[in-house]
């Protein structure tokens, strides 16, 4: 069985409420590295079969116009997943 991975961000322009939550934690749990967090979204959709080309098209159709608001989202990433994930 194959798997594709769709991941999707927010608009740079667009307010992370949640990003903003967890980089204020870091730093009360010891982690002091980072200077930005912005929150996400991953979707993992599964084939039967090998992933083919065509089924990254049809998951790049599907980011697009379901997955994602194309108003203040991004895809950022559609793939194929790795074997060891």
């Amino acid at each position: 069985m194959g798997r594709i991975i769709v991941d999707i961000m927010p608009k740079p322009e667009i307010l992370d409420p949640q990003g903003k939550a967890i980089k204020g934690a870091l730093p009360r749990l010891g982690i002091d590295a980072f200077v930005g967090v912005r929150q996400g979204k991953r979707f993992e959709l599964e084939v039967e079969g090998e992933v083919s080309e065509d089924d990254l098209a049809e998951a790049r159709r599907a980011a697009s116009t379901l997955l994602s608001n194309p108003i203040i989202e991004d895809v950022v990433a559609v793939r194929r997943a790795e074997a060891h994930q």
